[in-house]
């Protein structure tokens, strides 16, 4: 029997609860979820792309027979493929995330026809969650308990001393 597969991919810098609650989310609908960890040399990471990994898989061990992490650079349709999905699983926020990922998931469905993409709504206390509002409470100082895993709160504490 064919396993069904979806690829999350983002940067992931750090990881959150509302990233987290997608993963176990997807993980309910497909029999594997592969948090694909981007390489993105034009963007500028708190956390290296091999430390983003360790993290993800540091507050995601409970799940690692049916999750795996893993990094991509390039095309996304492509990497989806090569890991045997045709889904890629995106988390949303509020109206301005649609709109983005909307031409995002467009792009993708122009360039791999048999690549779609599916929209998970965050559930409510992560409606307003992001990794660059996490890294600035963590930069001023803040409770982050509520936001990340320990493991997040632990890596973030280490990068912003206070």
């Amino acid at each position: 029997m064919k396993k069904h597969i979806a690829v999350y991919p983002g940067s992931f810098d750090p990881i959150t609860n509302g990233h987290i609650d997608i993963i176990h989310r997807g993980l309910q609908v497909f029999d594997e979820v592969v948090v694909a960890v981007a390489r993105n040399s034009e963007k500028k990471a708190l956390f290296s792309t091999e430390e983003r990994v360790g993290i993800i898989r540091d507050a995601m061990a409970d799940n690692c027979d049916r999750l795996k992490v893993d990094t991509f650079d390039g095309l996304l349709v492509d990497y989806v493929l090569s890991q045997g999905a045709r889904v890629i699983l995106r988390g949303l926020r509020a109206v301005s995330d649609f709109e983005y990922e909307f031409q995002i998931a467009q792009m993708n469905r122009a360039v791999r026809e048999e690549v779609e993409t599916l929209f998970m709504m965050t559930s409510v206390p992560y409606g307003y969650l992001s990794s660059s509002i996490v890294k600035e409470v963590a930069s001023l100082g803040g409770d982050m308990s509520e936001f990340v895993p320990p493991v997040v709160e632990k890596a973030l504490r280490q990068k912003f001393p206070i």
